[in-house]
């Protein structure tokens, strides 16, 4: 049996197809605000109690929205979310797909805002956009997704198959996958919550939410069963979303700066190596350095060779684990790492450096 991730925007042909990635295998979170839950129910409709699953779906909806291009002849779509000052927040991948042509925004009620891009990170597969024509709708707060555990229920909300206001719910079914999306040079490396809500393309970028209404993370990704020619099928219980922690640090700075570089250890890993710990390189086919001089890695003592076995507290099964756990830092963090050279075990701590640098 194969397993893909798949990013879940609808996208035309060429964008946004599957590809291979790592799958390795208390009481509710209080709530830390009550903005989400204060978007107004229609009339129309009967209202539900707030400590519902309905009540949470009908207070969040009007604050998410579909992301289309501007062009009829432009296929396409996802979703996203309002937060403070207006702002959208959604995938890279989402914006990519669309940038070119012009990106429109449409609300639950059917109102159709011009977009911009503020800020957008590939490694992070997060975007903000600024909206030319908002709507009086209340910002979805971030909640804390350290507070979230297996079990917790869920409801995530966007625009499936283009089928925009869709609300499914399910529950957190694991944490902290180690999952890779994008295409190759322009991955996304995502420490996420996965979960079994069901999630399909044109969910990207939209909130998955926990009961209080917070958004806890930001849909992204489905696991699908691989197939011979390579088309991406739907939902199978499988769904991946970046952590809200991780969202929120990155959206700040898109917000401030228009960038938000990831952290790196100045360091080569083999992703190809098959035993317990991730690699440093010993040599590069092109026969330039594996370790960056005066980088991270080499101020923290690590040489060629080193496997690293822990990261901050966390055990490293392989290479793909240690990338994801880097990207869920930010730059300048400091980190205790754990490495065996020569069969011996070491530890050090690293002070994290930037992609910028």
């Amino acid at each position: 049996m194969l397993l893909v991730v798949a990013v879940v925007a609808m996208a035309s042909a060429g964008v946004g197809g599957a590809v291979s990635a790592s799958l390795v295998g208390n009481e509710p979170p209080e709530p830390q605000g009550s903005n989400a839950l204060n978007n107004e129910v229609p009339s129309d409709v009967p209202s539900r109690a707030p400590d519902t699953i309905a009540g949470v779906a009908q207070r969040v909806s009007p604050s998410v929205v579909s992301i289309r291009s501007a062009s009829p002849q432009t296929g396409g779509n996802g979703s996203g979310f309002v937060i403070e000052g207006d702002y959208v927040v959604t995938n890279n991948h989402v914006v990519d797909a669309v940038e070119r042509t012009g990106i429109e925004v449409v609300y639950s009620d059917g109102h159709v805002s011009k977009a911009e891009v503020v800020g957008a990170a590939a490694s992070s597969d997060l975007a903000v956009l600024r909206l030319a024509d908002p709507l009086d709708v209340e910002p979805l707060e971030f909640g804390d997704s350290d507070e979230v555990t297996v079990g917790d229920t869920v409801i995530a909300i966007g625009a499936p198959l283009g089928l925009e206001g869709t609300v499914t719910s399910g529950i957190v079914s694991a944490l902290n996958r180690p999952v890779t999306v994008g295409e190759s040079g322009q991955e996304a490396y995502i420490s996420a919550i996965q979960t079994d809500a069901a999630i399909n393309p044109g969910n990207s970028g939209g909130p998955l939410v926990n009961e209080q209404g917070m958004v806890i993370g930001v849909n992204s990704a489905i696991a699908t069963m691989g197939s011979l020619s390579g088309e991406q099928t739907g939902s199978i219980g499988l769904g991946f979303a970046i952590p809200s922690n991780q969202a929120s640090r990155v959206v700040e700075q898109l917000i401030e700066t228009g960038e938000a570089p990831h952290a790196v250890i100045g360091a080569v890993i083999d992703l190809q190596y098959r035993e317990q710990g991730a690699l440093i390189l010993e040599e590069r086919e092109n026969g330039g350095d594996t370790i960056v001089r005066g980088g991270p890695a080499d101020q923290a003592g690590l040489r060629p060779g080193d496997v690293i076995v822990e990261f901050d507290g966390t055990p490293v099964r392989d290479g793909n684990q240690l990338v994801t756990l880097i990207h869920t830092k930010a730059p300048g963090d400091r980190v205790e790492i754990r490495y065996e050279r020569n069969g011996e075990e070491h530890t050090t701590v690293m002070v994290l450096g930037s992609s910028n640098d």
